[in-house]
C-alpha cells in the first residue's frame, strides 16, 4: 500500500482503543460505589463511563471528547423529580378514586408518561451530543422535543397494533427525524436507512417469533366452542370444570397454544442476536453528515458470540453468588442459631438475602454493560467505515450546550442510557 492509499484508508477508519479489562475495573468500582452510596454515585458513574467510551472512540485519526459534568446530571435529575413527583401524585390519587372517570384518567396518565419518556429520550440525546466534541467542534441537536414525542408515541402505538410489522418504518421515520435535526458544527446530518429494507431483513425473524403466537390464537378460536364455554362459566365452577374435562377441543386448543408460545419464546431467545445484528448494521449504514457516509461490515456471528459470552458469564455469576450466599447463611445459622437468638438470626438472614439480591442486580447489570453493551459499542465502531471523511476537515463550529433536564427526566423515568 502506498503512502497516499494509507492516508485515504486512515481518513475513513474508525477504531475503538479502550481495553475491556479497564472497562471491567471502571464498572466494578462504579457498582461498589453505587451500593455504598445507595445509588447517589450514578451521576458521577455515568460521567466516567461516557468519558471512557468517548475518549477511546477514534474517527479518522482523532478521538471524541465528552465535556459533560456529573453535577449537571444531578441538577437535571432533581429538576425532573420536582416535575414528576406532583404528576405521579395526581395520577395516583385519580387511579384510586372509584369513579367512572378513573379509567380515562389512568389512560391519560399512561399516555402522558409515554410522551414524557420520549421527550426525555430526545432531550437526553441533545444533552449528550452538545457535550460531545470532535476536533474542537461540538455536535448539536435542534428540533422540538414534544413534536418528536408525539411522533414516537403514535409510531410505537401503530407498531403494537400491527404486532411489530410497522416497527421498521417507525424506526426509519424516527431516525430520520433525529438525524435531520442533528449536526456536527455546520455539517448537517441525515439518515438514509429505509423502512422497507429493514422490514425485508427482519420478516423471517418476525414470522418465527410472532407467527406461532398468531397461529395459537387461530387454533384457540377454531378448536374451542366459545358459546358452550361462556354458558358453562355463567353456570358456575362445577359446570366450567366439567366442560374442561369433557371438551377435547378445549384441551387440544390449549395444548397447541402452549406449544406455540414455547416455540415463539425459544425463537425469540435464539434469534434476538440476529435481530440486534441486522438492526445495528442497518442503523450504522444509514448515518450521514453532509458528504460523510457510514457503512457497516458487522457480522452476525460476532453478535452471537457476544450473547453466548454473556450467557456464560451470567451462569458463572449465579454460581458464585449461590455459593457465597450459602456460606453466609450457614455462618449466620451456626453463629446465631435457634439456640441463641432466633429473632437476631432471622434478621441477619434477611440482611444477607437482601444483600444477595442487590449483588445479583448490580452484578448482572455490570456483566451486561461490559459483555454486551461495551462489546456491541466496540464491534459497531470497528465495523464502520467512512466515505467522504475529508469533509470533516472544513467543519466550522456552531450550536450551544443544552440543559440536563432531558437526562434527568430519562433517569427518573428509567429510560436513560449511555
Amino acid at each position: 500500500m502506498t503512502a497516499a492509499e494509507a492516508s485515504i484508508a486512515s481518513a475513513g477508519a474508525v477504531h475503538f482503543l479502550g481495553r475491556e479489562t479497564a472497562y471491567w475495573r471502571l464498572r466494578i468500582k462504579g457498582a461498589a460505589l453505587l451500593m455504598l452510596t445507595l445509588g447517589l454515585y450514578r451521576f458521577w458513574f455515568a460521567t466516567d463511563v461516557r468519558r471512557f467510551l468517548w475518549s477511546n472512540t477514534e474517527i479518522a485519526g482523532d478521538t471524541l471528547e465528552y465535556t459533560g459534568l456529573a453535577t449537571e446530571l444531578l441538577f437535571g435529575f432533581l429538576l425532573a423529580m420536582a416535575i414528576l413527583v406532583p404528576l405521579y401524585t395526581v395520577f395516583g390519587i385519580a387511579a384510586l378514586e372509584l369513579t367512572p372517570r378513573a379509567p380515562i384518567l389512568i389512560v391519560a396518565g399512561l399516555v402522558t408518561i409515554a410522551l414524557l419518556g420520549e421527550f426525555a429520550l430526545y432531550r437526553a440525546r441533545r444533552y449528550r451530543l452538545t457535550r460531545t466534541v470532535f476536533r474542537g467542534v461540538q455536535f448539536d441537536q435542534h428540533g422540538a422535543a414534544w413534536r418528536y414525542a408525539v411522533y414516537a408515541v403514535l409510531w410505537w402505538s401503530l407498531a403494537i397494533v400491527t404486532l411489530g410489522l410497522a416497527y421498521p418504518w417507525a424506526q426509519a421515520s424516527l431516525q430520520r427525524f433525529k438525524m435531520a435535526h442533528t449536526c456536527f458544527g455546520d455539517l448537517e446530518g441525515s439518515f438514509a436507512g429505509k423502512g422497507a429494507s429493514l422490514f425485508l431483513r427482519g420478516l423471517p425473524i418476525w414470522l418465527a417469533v410472532v407467527g406461532p403466537i398468531v397461529f395459537a390464537f387461530f387454533a384457540l378460536g377454531a378448536l374451542i366452542d366459545w358459546n358452550t364455554l361462556n354458558t358453562a362459566v355463567t353456570q358456575g365452577d362445577q359446570a366450567t370444570l366439567a366442560f374442561i374435562e369433557t371438551s377435547t377441543g378445549f384441551r387440544r386448543g390449549v395444548g397447541i397454544a402452549f406449544l406455540c408460545v414455547a416455540i415463539a419464546a425459544l425463537a425469540a431467545v435464539l434469534l434476538y442476536p440476529l435481530f440486534q445484528a441486522v438492526s445495528l448494521r442497518w442503523w450504522i449504514s444509514g448515518l450521514r453528515f453532509g458528504d460523510v457516509a457510514v457503512t457497516s461490515r458487522l457480522k452476525t456471528g460476532q453478535v452471537y458470540r457476544v450473547y453466548l459470552r454473556f450467557f456464560l458469564y451470567i451462569l458463572l455469576l449465579m454460581l458464585v453468588i449461590a455459593i457465597a450466599g450459602s456460606i453466609c447463611l450457614f455462618i449466620v445459622s451456626e453463629l446465631v442459631g435457634p439456640r441463641h437468638d432466633s429473632e437476631l438470626a432471622e434478621l441477619l438472614a434477611t440482611i444477607v438475602t437482601v444483600g444477595l439480591y442487590v449483588m445479583i442486580a448490580l452484578g448482572a447489570s455490570t456483566v451486561h454493560q461490559v459483555v454486551v453493551t461495551f462489546s456491541l459499542w466496540r464491534l459497531g465502531l470497528q465495523s464502520a467505515e467512512l466515505t467522504g471523511a475529508e469533509a470533516l476537515n472544513s467543519v466550522r463550529a456552531a450550536g450551544l450546550p443544552s440543559s440536563a433536564l432531558g437526562e434527568g427526566l430519562a433517569d427518573a423515568l428509567g429510560v436513560g442510557g449511555i
